[in-house]
């Protein structure tokens, strides 16, 4: 059994928690950031936003794609606009939904790459 490294010593290294501070955000930044993470921690929100990527969807196509009720993908659809991870267009009583930015795009393919690397 290996045992787990741990820091036994009392000496703060001043300079490099200093230098460490200045790069940091503000608590309130965080718990932004943790909260767009939680909109990555379910399954069906990944896969909506993963299909998304691929191409605009109305709920529909997303609910037949995903083998859901229109119902639980309309309500994933709130919490990810919401978020600001998807937009919409109307086109008149079909309501399209696609990613809102590249950024989004680059989140979920970065979570790909190093799922399967």
């Amino acid at each position: 059994m290996t045992k787990q490294p741990f820091c036994d010593c009392e000496i703060i290294h001043e300079e490099t928690v200093s230098d460490t501070r200045s790069k940091m955000q503000s608590r309130e930044a965080y718990m932004k950031l943790a909260s767009l993470f939680k909109m990555f921690g379910d399954g069906t929100r990944v896969q909506i936003l993963h299909a998304l990527e691929q191409n605009e969807m109305c709920v529909c196509d997303l609910a037949a794609l995903l083998g859901v009720t229109k119902s639980a993908v309309s309500h994933q659809l709130k919490a990810l606009r919401l978020s600001n991870l998807v937009k919409f267009r109307r086109e008149g009583q079909i309501i399209f939904y696609s990613l809102a930015d590249d950024h989004v795009k680059e989140i979920i393919d970065m979570g790909l790459e190093h799922i399967f690397e």
